[in-house]
């Protein structure tokens, strides 16, 4: 059972990592990318993309501050450019830009798939599919991996994250593994959003959604500058 002091500290790394993997503002994202395709191709892409995202963020949070080393950059120096990086994030949440990009690189992606498959040949006695239908899932594209494992779930925004809160916690076994299971339960949330997906757009109106982006920039903002702070201190105190 976690004491109430390591509760306290799973807060705030919890806040940070759904923020930025930000899984209620890739639900949009996703219906773009799945748009007439079966419930058990959509559920297929959701376990896929949720699954790599979890093992390339655990990878970069067990093997990540060793992989700077060999590039000779040390952990303040990270924190703080982690932390720049992440105020840029924050702001373009309190701006309503991070949405905007979002959607705009899933609705590219999805024109450039469907244009791929006007290029295959079909064979002469393939029917048009009815608005009704769905696309067979043997003909539907596998968007787990890209776009939504990489860059949307665990981008360069997520990465930096983790790495930036296993350094925070580099001598305590126990709060490293508990960011690996915090990092782990986003995961969950983003599938169970992606399983919704339809009912999630459906019940969030763009006000609320608006409302809580701008929030959760504004928090973000914060946990931002005390990455810079702290790396800070380590470099020069």
């Amino acid at each position: 059972m976690p004491s109430a002091a390591m509760l306290n500290e799973l807060i705030p790394v919890f806040v940070t990592l759904f923020v930025i993997i930000d899984p209620l503002g890739l639900v949009p994202v996703f219906i773009v990318l799945t748009q007439g395709t079966s419930a058990a191709h959509r559920r297929r892409m959701a376990v896929r993309a949720c699954l790599t995202s979890f093992f390339i963020l655990a990878a970069f949070a067990l093997i990540g501050e060793g992989l700077l080393g060999i590039f000779g950059i040390h952990m303040p120096a990270f924190r703080i450019a982690g932390g720049t990086l992440l105020f840029l994030i924050a702001l373009e949440m309190l701006f309503e830009k991070r949405s905007q990009k979002r959607n705009q690189r899933a609705e590219q992606v999805h024109q450039e798939l469907e244009e791929d498959h006007g290029d295959t040949p079909k064979p002469k006695t393939a029917k048009p599919l009815k608005p009704e239908q769905t696309i067979p899932d043997d003909e539907a594209d596998d968007v787990s991996i890209f776009p939504m494992s990489i860059p949307f779930l665990s981008g360069p925004g997520a990465i930096a994250s983790v790495m930036l809160l296993m350094g925070k916690f580099e001598n305590n076994i126990a709060m490293q593994a508990s960011v690996i299971g915090v990092v782990a339960v986003v995961m969950l949330i983003a599938f169970v959003f992606f399983l919704l997906s339809n009912v999630v757009a459906k019940r969030l109106s763009p006000t609320v959604a608006t409302v809580v982006s701008r929030l959760l920039g504004m928090i973000l903002a914060a946990l931002a500058v005390q990455f810079i702070i702290d790396g800070i201190k380590q470099a020069f105190f």
